[in-house]
């Protein structure tokens, strides 16, 4: 069973047992997340395409990490004593989905 679902304008594939890493948001390490906009649903032979979203359907996720990516940018001009540094570091949150429901169906 695998699901594709959308978070912060990206799409992402996911499947129970795997991770994935989104935008920042409040959480905590253990807490659970609940991801909504769900765009396909297929178990099996079954395959459900939302129009936009699979109504009903949920992504459970929890929380497991927060990696950052640290990013520098650095500006140079040869003989004319320019050197320009700066730095930016992108926070981000690890997820582990935990289940995948359907409509109707509770945790």
């Amino acid at each position: 069973m695998y699901a594709i679902i959308e978070d912060g304008s990206r799409q992402y594939r996911v499947e129970e047992g795997s991770t994935l890493t989104l935008d920042y948001r409040e959480a905590a390490i253990g807490q659970r997340l609940e991801l909504n906009k769900v765009l396909l649903l297929s178990s099996g032979a079954n395959l459900q395409i939302g129009q936009p979203l699979v109504h009903g359907a949920r992504v459970l996720a929890e929380v497991i990490d927060f990696p950052k990516t640290k990013t520098v940018i650095q500006k140079f001009r040869r003989r004319k004593n320019y050197r320009r540094l700066k730095g930016h570091t992108q926070p981000f949150v690890r997820v582990k989905v935990t289940r995948i429901l359907q409509a109707g169906e509770t945790a």
